[in-house]
């Protein structure tokens, strides 16, 4: 297995840590942390007398939360890797066009070969 270039690690982690932040401030994602906050404040603090309805409550708005947060980034990465090889190809594919491209040869142009 091939290990990527310091350089690559370093863009790839920058470009994490600045979808991480975006989605960190999604307001999409922000009503579901806000849902999780209060069930876990309520398992926390004891609001209820029962402590297993908090808890179950937290249980099921937690893992869905960072599910979501997974998912944005996921997609994210998936848009970006796209973009990535888009790029290198349209790249790859003005490289070659900038090549002279053979002149035919006589013997060729008169059918000959």
């Amino acid at each position: 297995m091939m290990a990527f270039p310091a350089w690559i690690q370093q863009a790839i982690q920058r470009r994490l840590d600045h979808v991480a932040a975006q989605l960190e401030s999604d307001p999409g994602l922000s009503r579901y942390r806000k849902e999780e906050s209060t069930a876990y404040q309520a398992m926390v603090v004891g609001i209820c007398n029962m402590p297993n309805p908090p808890f179950l409550e937290w249980v099921d708005k937690a893992p869905l939360t960072r599910a979501m947060e997974h998912e944005g980034m996921y997609l994210q990465g998936l848009r970006d890797g796209v973009r990535l090889v888009v790029g290198l190809l349209t790249d790859t594919l003005r490289v070659d066009e900038s090549l002279p491209v053979p002149k035919k040869s006589a013997a060729v142009e008169s059918g000959k070969l």
